[in-house]
């Protein structure tokens, strides 16, 4: 060991990006196995998040390397709702630390070492007809390599509406909402077309005509799942959300 060791931990402190979290997988793609990791711990040189989570002690953690270990153990995890309109310049109320919006397809809880550092909330959500593995207008932030996936400005926008009546204030909502004038219609279309909500079908249609936002006279209702002719009707801390097709 003593004459491998000291390769090996210049590869640990010079291969790896700074600020990440470093996973079993990655310190044994150095030739770190279990049992060198816990002697590094011991001598200092590795500090253990959790089991099998590790990061170096004189570097402080960064968000977008955690979110890109979350995205390897997290189906479908993306950051979305206002936390990606916010990303995108689209914002009403600013907190000093506003809890990161993050959804995926599988039913996870963030782990406490991530959440200590970032204030963060997990949706399970299905919102479209997609997969997991090819989320629908979702990519690398600003198309960047080795950046987290974000929802575009389109789904972000829908991912919001969705939470309405739920943990989201319709004013909020409507207020995001009318910063969102140079959204791409033929974008919020195809997403529209594949939504499984017809409340946020309709919330999105309804918000868009009030406000007269332009991508809305370029999108017909005739032609995006809208329900049946009845109105929706919800009750919430904003009072009766009323939504006719």
């Amino acid at each position: 060991m003593t004459t491998r060791t000291p390769s090996k931990l210049n590869a640990l402190y010079t291969k790896l990006a700074p600020g990440a979290p470093l996973s079993s997988e990655d310190l044994s793609s150095l030739g770190i196995s279990a049992d060198l990791a816990v002697h590094y711990v011991r001598s200092g040189w590795l500090t253990r998040l959790a089991r099998g989570v590790y990061f170096r002690p004189n570097e402080t953690l960064t968000l977008h390397p955690c979110l890109l270990m979350l995205q390897r153990q997290i189906q479908g995890l993306h950051v979305g709702g206002k936390s990606a309109l916010d990303w995108y310049g689209v914002r009403q109320y600013l907190s000093q630390q506003p809890a990161l919006h993050l959804y995926g397809w599988a039913a996870a809880r963030l782990p406490a070492w991530f959440t200590e550092r970032f204030p963060a909330e997990y949706h399970r959500k299905r919102l479209f007809e997609e997969s997991p593995g090819a989320l629908l207008h979702a990519a690398p932030f600003e198309n960047r390599t080795g950046a987290p996936m974000v929802s575009t400005p389109e789904r972000a926008l829908l991912e919001m509406l969705s939470e309405v009546g739920v943990r989201q204030p319709l004013q909020e909502a409507r207020e995001l909402t009318e910063s969102t004038y140079s959204l791409r219609a033929d974008v919020l279309r195809e997403l529209l077309r594949r939504c499984t909500n017809i409340k946020t079908v309709r919330l999105c249609l309804q918000l868009g005509k009030e406000l007269s936002l332009p991508w809305a006279a370029k999108l017909d209702a005739a032609t995006l799942p809208t329900g049946s002719r009845r109105p929706w009707v919800s009750k919430s801390a904003d009072g009766l959300l009323v939504l006719k097709p």
